[in-house]
C-alpha cells in the first residue's frame, strides 16, 4: 500500500536531519501523527516562528533575535581578544567551559574544497574586518582537530599575519579529529589556556 504523499514528504523532510534515514524518518513521523500530535504542532510551531526571527548577529555572526547577539553587547567580555569557531555550537561548548571570556566570531562552517566551501561560504570577508576593528589585540583560532578544520585554521592565521595581528591556534590537548561539540568542559579548557602563537610560514 503507498503512503499518503502528505506522509512521504514529512519523512523525506525529516530526512534532513544529521544522521536520520529512512528508517529513522519514518519512525520518527508515526511517531508524531500516531503519538504526539501536539508535540508535532509544537515543533512545526517552534520551527516556523525559528525562521522568521533567528538572524546572524552583525558583530559574531552568531544566531540572534536581535542585530547584535547577548554576548557582544556585553561590557563584561573582554574586547581585545577574538575566538574564531566553526560553529554555534562550538560556541557555546567554549561558554560552558568557563575557559574565555572574550569576544568571538562564528565561521558557520569550515573550508572544503571537496564540498564546494570557499572562503566566501565561511564569511572570511567579515571576519576580517571584525579583527582589523582597532580593539582587537589577539585571534585566538578555534576550528576543529580536522583536516578541514586544520586547512581552515592555517588559511585564517596567514591572513590575519600579514595584517599584523596576533594570532594563537588552541592547543592539541583536544583529540585529533575531535570536534569541539563533543569535548568534555575540562579538556577544553585546559586546549584554550595551553594555546600556543602562530609564526608566519
Amino acid at each position: 500500500m503507498k503512503s499518503p504523499s502528505s506522509l512521504e514528504a514529512l519523512i523525506e523532510a525529516l530526512r534532513c536531519l544529521p544522521g536520520v534515514g529512512p528508517k529513522s524518518a519514518q519512525r520518527m513521523a508515526y511517531h508524531l501523527l500516531q503519538r504526539d500530535q501536539a508535540g508535532a504542532s509544537r515543533l512545526a510551531a517552534a520551527l516556523g516562528r525559528s525562521l522568521e526571527v533567528i538572524r546572524h548577529c552583525e558583530r559574531c555572526n552568531t544566531y540572534t533575535e536581535e542585530q547584535i547577539c547577548v554576548l557582544c553587547r556585553s561590557a563584561r567580555r573582554d574586547a581585545h581578544s577574538l575566538c574564531v569557531v566553526e560553529t554555534p555550537a562550538d560556541m557555546l561548548m567554549m561558554e560552558q567551559a568557563e575557559c574565555y571570556h572574550g569576544l568571538y566570531f562564528v565561521l558557520m562552517g569550515r573550508l572544503s574544497p571537496l564540498d564546494r566551501i570557499g572562503p566566501r561560504d565561511i564569511h572570511l570577508d567579515r571576519l576580517l574586518k571584525r579583527a582589523e576593528d582597532g580593539l582587537v589585540r589577539e585571534v585566538i583560532v578555534a576550528t576543529n582537530f580536522t583536516v578541514e578544520g586544520e586547512a581552515t585554521a592555517h588559511y585564517i592565521s596567514e591572513l590575519l599575519l600579514v595584517r599584523g595581528l596576533k594570532v594563537s591556534r588552541i592547543a592539541r590537548g583536544l583529540p585529533v579529529g575531535g570536534e569541539l561539540e563533543h569535548v568534555d568542559s575540562g579538556t577544553l579548557a585546559q586546549a584554550v589556556f595551553e594555546r600556543r602563537a602562530v609564526e608566519p610560514s
